[in-house]
């Protein structure tokens, strides 16, 4: 960028081996009550400010009441350096006017990631495997399971992996030493199939979303044992569903789902098989999803930007 040191080209004449310059240099994501001027007093800003601004994605619930919802990406020479001077300046100038919940996030900015699971792996593999190709912008700070089944699947990958047995009637000691773990360490956890129901003193003593991947398209046989209950209904479709834990059990808002078709004549076994390819690319995409910053929650919902 121009100003930081380094040495900028005109679109389209960078010479033959130069590095790309990054696509952006911030994120602004907004959401706040909907009324007039919102994207003029955004757009107008970032103007003053010599932001260029290259993608933006908006949605009102509701023209009359409703919430307004904003993911914007711009270029603007001086960052990093500029980003706690910019984001003082939109509060005072924006974001106090609008009523605004309000984050920039700086390009290059990873997530600190932790991922929970049992000892189904599909899940849990797919996702190192996709981190070590670049595919998601987080850094995966541990892995923490409460068997210690998979800890050859994750430690050549060079990550850290905690056994935290869950032991019977001493739940709260388990949840106890996950939040020593991961309190103030991450910036989101990712369930890769764990088969322990998180407490809702856990969620909120944690602090950050939490993802959970459910082998079932949602709402439809929440909870245990979906694979079974599926074909003894008979359904047609099979599904997996990736959403936000809250304290309602596989009830929180759903950021990604797909189906898959199926013949009454597969047992519950093979609809399993089917299913966890469904769940891995779930997961996957919900995941990049979030740390790619498109996903903003209202109320029981999500909305999602896409592309």
């Amino acid at each position: 960028m121009a100003g930081s040191g380094e040495i900028t080209y005109p679109l389209g004449a960078q010479p033959a081996g130069a590095p790309e310059p990054p696509p952006y240099s911030a994120r602004l994501l907004i959401g706040c009550p909907d009324r007039p001027g919102i994207v003029a007093a955004v757009s107008g800003f970032l103007f003053e400010q010599g932001a260029n601004i290259v993608s933006s994605h908006q949605y009102s619930s509701d023209a009359v009441g409703g919430r307004f919802f904003l993911r914007t990406e711009f270029v603007m020479d001086g960052m990093p350096e500029r980003a706690a001077e910019l984001e003082q300046s939109f509060a005072a100038q924006v974001g106090g006017r609008f009523q605004m919940d309000f984050e920039i996030r700086r390009y290059g900015e990873r997530q600190r990631m932790a991922i929970l699971v049992s000892r189904y792996d599909h899940c849990l593999v797919d996702l190192l495997w996709r981190w070590r190709r670049g595919e998601l912008e987080a850094e995966i700070v541990a892995v923490v399971s409460n068997h210690d089944d998979l800890r050859a699947e994750v430690e050549p990958a060079g990550v850290t992996y905690h056994h935290v047995p869950v032991e019977q009637g001493r739940k709260p000691e388990a949840e106890q030493a996950m939040l020593d773990l991961l309190r103030g360490e991450v910036d989101v956890v990712v369930l890769a199939r764990y088969m322990q129901i998180l407490s809702g003193d856990f969620l909120e003593r944690l602090g950050v979303p939490v993802i959970n991947i459910h082998h079932s398209f949602l709402p439809a046989f929440a909870g245990a044992d979906p694979y079974r209950r599926a074909r003894e209904r008979g359904v047609k479709l099979i599904g997996a569903t990736a959403h936000y834990v809250t304290a309602e059990l596989d009830g929180g808002p759903i950021i990604e789902q797909d189906v898959e078709r199926v013949q009454h004549s597969q047992s519950a076994t093979e609809l399993e098989r089917v299913g966890r390819d469904i769940e891995r690319v779930v997961l996957a995409r919900a995941v990049a999803l979030h740390l790619d910053d498109r996903v903003i929650v209202d109320g029981a919902r999500t909305i999602v930007f896409q592309g």
